[in-house]
């Protein structure tokens, strides 16, 4: 898993109105918490920029007032409108703690289903995960090659070394969809 370097100072004041004070900066209000205590820092738009716009999971190694953390980016909100970032959230992780995190699922090979003239569609980007971090791969790879028309792979149905899959079992990772084509050829054969 790769590591993101990422630099923050710690805030002296808390609420909404040294938050509006802080963006007017330029600089994001965030947290960090998961550890003996909760810290307010803040960081700037452009140093978290680059770790917010990814679909990779990446952890973090954080520096605030010389102190070096390792987290994971939790959450994130923006603003309603302008789609801003207002604020982010960070857990602290350590080796000897499970840690849950949604990793992005990529799925590999040409589908049986897709040969006969049906459609492969991806139906959950990330899996929830928990494990420990160090086991933690930047993508969880699905072999899709026997999935046949009109079938689906299942949550329940997957195995990850070290990890345990959070989402609910009968939940549909991927399936191959009829298309009209295929339903055409089926009917007249």
């Amino acid at each position: 898993m790769k590591t993101f370097q990422l630099e923050g100072s710690k805030r002296e004041l808390i609420g909404k109105k040294a938050a509006k004070v802080y963006r007017s900066e330029s600089l994001v209000p965030a947290v960090l918490y998961g550890g003996e205590e909760i810290i307010h820092f803040t960081v700037t738009k452009d140093g978290i920029r680059k770790l917010i716009y990814t679909p990779e999971v990446q952890l973090v190694s954080l520096t605030i007032g010389g102190k070096k953390y390792t987290a994971i980016l939790k959450d994130s909100q923006y603003h309603p409108v302008s789609d801003e970032l207002l604020h982010a959230d960070f857990q602290q992780i350590f080796e000897d703690r499970p840690v849950t995190i949604g990793i992005p699922v990529v799925l590999e090979g040409l589908a049986e289903g897709v040969k006969a003239g049906g459609k492969l569609s991806l139906e959950i980007r990330k899996l929830k995960v928990k494990g420990f971090y160090k086991d933690f791969p930047e993508t969880l790879v699905i072999n899709v090659e026997n999935l046949g028309l009109g079938k689906t792979i299942q949550v329940g149905n997957l195995n990850f070394d070290k990890l345990t899959l959070l989402n609910a079992k009968d939940s549909v990772v991927a399936a191959v969809k009829l298309t009209r084509a295929a339903r055409g050829a089926a009917a007249k054969g």
